[in-house]
């Protein structure tokens, strides 16, 4: 995690500009539509926090708090952010200083990687054919 050591444990990134077609984002099987609008409005406050194997990934916004702790290449069972009503499994891997977090449920797959560039944290979320992309810039 050397690329995303300048986040460390107490780094706090906040939310710059979303890209399209974040809102409209693929609706997994038992997510609402006012679930999915929401998210799309959300400007969340993302922290990462490292301590020794363990990465923990909080999500903090006016509409939800989420949170995820897991060990690098070690698959866990994970309650999403749109609380899906299936059992997703997760794993989450460094890849050329990537953060990349894959979920699988009923035969499909949605990839969230975190990646640092000219000092902002890029999310790029890919389920299909459909890419979005949220810019975080650090907070001071």
């Amino acid at each position: 995690l050397e690329a995303l050591g300048l986040w460390g444990s107490h780094g706090r990134i906040l939310p710059q500009r979303l890209t399209p077609p974040f809102a409209s984002f693929p609706s997994p099987p038992g997510v609402g539509f006012a679930t999915r609008q929401m998210a799309g409005l959300t400007k969340p406050t993302t922290i990462i926090e490292v301590a020794g194997d363990k990465v923990t990934v909080k999500t903090q916004s006016t509409f939800k708090n989420t949170e995820i702790s897991f060990k690098l290449g070690e698959e866990f069972d994970e309650t999403t952010a749109d609380d899906r009503h299936v059992k997703v499994r997760s794993v989450v891997t460094l890849d050329g200083g990537k953060l990349v977090h894959v979920q699988k449920w009923e035969g499909k797959e949605t990839s969230l990687v975190r990646e640092l560039k000219d000092g902002k944290l890029i999310l790029t979320l890919t389920m299909g054919s459909v890419v979005s992309t949220r810019t975080y810039e650090k907070a001071t």
